[in-house]
């Protein structure tokens, strides 16, 4: 049974407890990577990932306009959702922080369009940039999957803002 609540209106909207609620939907992790024209490669944590569309083939994320890495994706034609496996916290740690190289000691490859698909990772989707609109603090990106892959194995997942993994639902159903 709920403790508190509250709603949303035009004053009095408790943004911390909203965060804390949304805290409790778990979410996949991703770390989306382009490179620039000028051969400089961006990368980013992010856990707003969902498919849109089978046919055609689209995929959605979502940056918040504040961040340092928004012009470098609003004007990249290509980039790479990489879904994280269960061993990869310490990437999304180090593709969350400010003022480093992100790319340092990381092992990848380099897509057909030349973007990094991180090595190890569960999935990877190859995407067109095909739309972004603004909606309230973010900007939700559209992206059509050229190309994809995937390595099944246990995820890498968020929830009540800690790390964990797919790994005992998977020993659950292979029981």
């Amino acid at each position: 049974m709920p403790t508190s609540s509250t709603t949303s209106s035009s004053s009095g909207f408790d943004a911390n407890y909203f965060r804390k609620a949304l805290s409790q939907f778990a979410t996949g992790i991703t770390v989306i990577t382009t490179r620039l024209n000028d051969g400089s490669l961006v990368g980013l944590t992010a856990s707003s990932f969902n498919s849109v569309s089978l046919d055609p083939p689209l995929v959605l994320w979502s940056l918040s306009n504040q961040s340092s890495s928004m012009t470098a994706f609003q004007h990249a034609s290509h980039y790479v959702i990489n879904v994280l496996s269960a061993d990869q916290a310490s990437l999304a740690e180090q593709f969350a922080r400010k003022n480093v190289n992100r790319f340092e000691q990381v092992d990848f490859t380099l897509s057909t369009h030349g973007h990094p698909i991180l090595n190890g990772s569960a999935a990877w989707f190859e995407c067109k940039n095909r739309s972004r609109y603004t909606e309230g603090d973010h900007v939700i990106f559209v992206g059509e999957v050229e190309r994809c892959n995937v390595a099944p194995q246990a995820a890498l997942v968020y929830h009540g803002s800690a790390f964990a993994t797919t790994a005992s639902i998977k020993n659950k159903i292979s029981k």
